[in-house]
């Protein structure tokens, strides 16, 4: 191969790696954006990103969704070092590093969910009201109260999603991961929604929810695998 031949195909490459960036950074915005539609944070609040090769794209510290454009995208390495963008990263980036380095992460979303946050205050695992919890792995732990932002936080977040995709902040919050933004996000909306069915039916005075068993949750999760359509 000439240098003139191996330019070209580092040069394609670059655009290439520039384009999936620009993708990502458009669908990460459009995420950001539903998570405040769907009620799931208010203002600036919690955060999304998403991995494409070895940089993590990031939400901004302190911007409103609804004003970030192509020329915000904000983009740091593994290591947390910023190499896109002006835009200070979010608060919480070393939990969602945390998060990529300790899994096979490609999007995490965080949020502030009322039903979430509300059960995230008054028990230290999500009872398993509905078989949905078998798609993050099991009943949703709380991870204990820390500081947002802290490496604090993003050790006790790693407790709490050891075999799981997903998981409660104590006093703050919710967040999943997934294999893309779509996943995460989805999940993040089942546990608010399982959350959510918990808080009414525990609210009937005089009756207790029926819980599921380890191993109904085990069967439902063994049909999951195969749910959805074929390739």
């Amino acid at each position: 191969m000439t240098y003139s031949e191996a330019g070209r195909v580092c040069g394609g490459a670059e655009r290439v790696g520039e384009a999936a960036r620009e993708a990502a950074w458009e669908a990460l915005v459009a995420t950001a954006r539903r998570t405040v539609a769907d009620g799931l944070v208010v203002g600036t609040s919690g955060n999304v990103s998403v991995r494409v090769d070895d940089t993590v794209l990031v939400t901004p510290s302190g911007v409103s969704y609804d004003r970030l454009a192509p020329d915000d995208m904000t983009g740091v390495d593994l290591d947390g070092r910023q190499v896109l963008g002006t835009l200070v990263p979010t608060s919480e980036l070393p939990m969602h590093l945390a998060v990529y380095r300790a899994s096979d992460a490609r999007a995490v979303v965080h949020t502030h969910a009322v039903h979430a946050t509300a059960v995230s205050v008054l028990v230290p695992e999500l009872p398993p009201v509905h078989y949905m919890a078998a798609a993050l792995g099991g009943p949703v732990r709380v991870a204990p109260y820390a500081a947002y932002g802290t490496d604090e936080l993003a050790r006790t977040v790693l407790d709490a999603l050891t075999d799981r995709t997903g998981c409660l902040l104590q006093n703050h919050g919710t967040l999943t991961y997934g294999a893309s933004l779509d996943q995460a996000y989805d999940r993040t909306a089942q546990l608010e929604w399982m959350c959510r069915l918990w808080l009414t039916a525990s609210s009937v005075p005089g009756r207790t929810p029926s819980l599921l068993t380890e191993g109904q949750l085990t069967e439902v999760a063994e049909r999951l695998r195969g749910y959805g359509q074929r390739s």
